[in-house]
């Protein structure tokens, strides 16, 4: 099974791309590092407040990888200050 989950953030007091990417690195990375997923910016690199990642996972559970998934969304919303989340969709295949 392939659970992914799709995070758009809004970035309100960013002013320029370099600044967005200064502060969306470190979250992928983090990400990636604390929940062994995969991470990419996905939509919106043009676009100076906003932001869509996307995080991956695969596991032989749904349960789990829903669980798994949904940990990274609440971490994000906890522990991220930089921005907000607009919104978010998990899927499992």
């Amino acid at each position: 099974m392939i659970g992914t989950l799709t995070i758009h953030l809004h970035l309100p007091a960013c002013s320029s791309l370099k600044e967005k990417r200064g502060r969306i690195k470190p979250l992928i990375a983090r990400l990636h590092r604390e929940f062994n997923v995969s991470v990419a910016e996905m939509d919106l690199q043009d676009k100076w407040q906003e932001a869509v990642i996307a995080c991956a996972m695969v596991g032989n559970d749904a349960a789990q990888l829903q669980r798994s998934l949904q940990s990274v969304a609440k971490w994000v919303e906890a522990n991220w200050p930089d921005g907000q989340i607009m919104d978010r969709t998990m899927e499992l295949m």
